[in-house]
């Protein structure tokens, strides 16, 4: 049996609203655990999952999140594609009736900060006709391939955290990545006895791992397994015959659906607190254009929102990252 799992994020740039670290994992009950590479399991669930692009005849895109999120002014709803393959993957069918039994479920505390304290009903762009149809025919396929769907977790650090982080540890970086630790723990405690292979995205430039490995788990014996430019793989082997194996690689996104599914998992749970703290801004100034909080238009949000911060007891640094 193999425990296959992938880590991603999303709003690592923004100014505004949270960085998003998401990991999904997948049982595998005819996988190798020693393989070095996990199996494709788009081509094990050919007949209910696609690449972006490929999902005509209704199967669920599972790619990068910039490939499956649709434009803001196109013909659908730009979180269409996003929704129905997180949804169907992290409910089987049983949608959650508001975004807040969806972070919950992910592990998600939401900041008690006035701009998250809205809910929004879920689908926001399907049927939940359409997601159970879609899910079904999932299900049976997961079961055909003798694959079982481990589950999705995701944390989410709002712009207060963020900054307190990045005031302790003196880099960006360095936050995104204690996150994508934290969720190999959660792998790993979960699944401590069926040696998991955990596929992550690279962090930023690093290309060399082990030393910050063995800071975050200091009882581990760590073997490099292979170190380049294009990959780098590790062996904890943590006593008692528990060992857990990571892989870092580029744009992981693109060779492991699990990584996919933890970016598509980060982008929607951005895009949806996204959605809760324009709405608040916007119940105060009607005439403002909502944002996705990345630098330009962040900015410019700020702008036009600044007036809003002393009356509603807003403190700066609560609400916009320092980088």
């Amino acid at each position: 049996m193999l425990i296959y799992a992938g880590i991603d994020e999303a709003g690592y740039g923004p100014l505004l609203g949270p960085l998003c670290v998401a990991c999904s994992t997948f049982v595998m009950r005819d996988g190798d655990p020693a393989a070095a590479d996990p199996p494709d399991l788009w081509s094990i669930l050919r007949y209910a999952v696609c690449r972006a692009g490929g999902d005509g005849n209704g199967r669920i895109a599972v790619d990068d999140s910039k490939k499956i999120k649709g434009p803001n002014d196109g013909k659908q709803h730009p979180l269409r594609r996003l929704e129905r393959g997180v949804l169907c993957f992290a409910h089987a069918g049983k949608c959650p009736e508001s975004d807040q039994s969806l972070l919950e479920a992910l592990g998600i505390e939401v900041p008690q900060r006035g701009w998250y304290r809205s809910t929004t009903p879920l689908p926001v762009s399907h049927t939940i006709d359409e997601l159970k149809i879609a899910s079904s025919r999932l299900s049976r396929h997961l079961e055909r391939g003798g694959v079982e769907f481990g589950g999705l977790m995701c944390e989410a650090i709002d712009a207060a955290e963020f900054n307190q982080q990045f005031h302790r540890m003196k880099s960006k970086a360095a936050v995104n990545f204690g996150a994508a630790l934290r969720l190999v723990e959660r792998v790993r405690r979960r699944y401590s006895n069926n040696h998991p292979h955990i596929v992550i995205d690279r962090q930023g430039g690093r290309t060399h791992y082990r030393e910050p490995l063995q800071i975050a788990w200091p009882e581990a014996r760590i073997a490099i397994l292979f170190e380049s430019e294009a990959l780098a793989r590790y062996r904890l082997d943590f006593g008692g015959g528990e060992t857990l194996m990571l892989t870092f690689l580029p744009e992981a996104e693109n060779a492991h659906l699990p990584v996919a599914l933890a970016s598509m998992t980060a982008k929607y749970v951005r895009e949806l607190m996204m959605l809760r703290l324009n709405r608040f801004f916007t119940a105060h100034l009607p005439e403002l254009k909502p944002t996705a909080g990345y630098y330009g238009d962040g900015r410019r949000y700020i702008r036009e929102v600044e007036q809003l911060l002393p009356r509603l007891r807003i403190d700066r640094d609560t609400f916009v990252r320092m980088c």
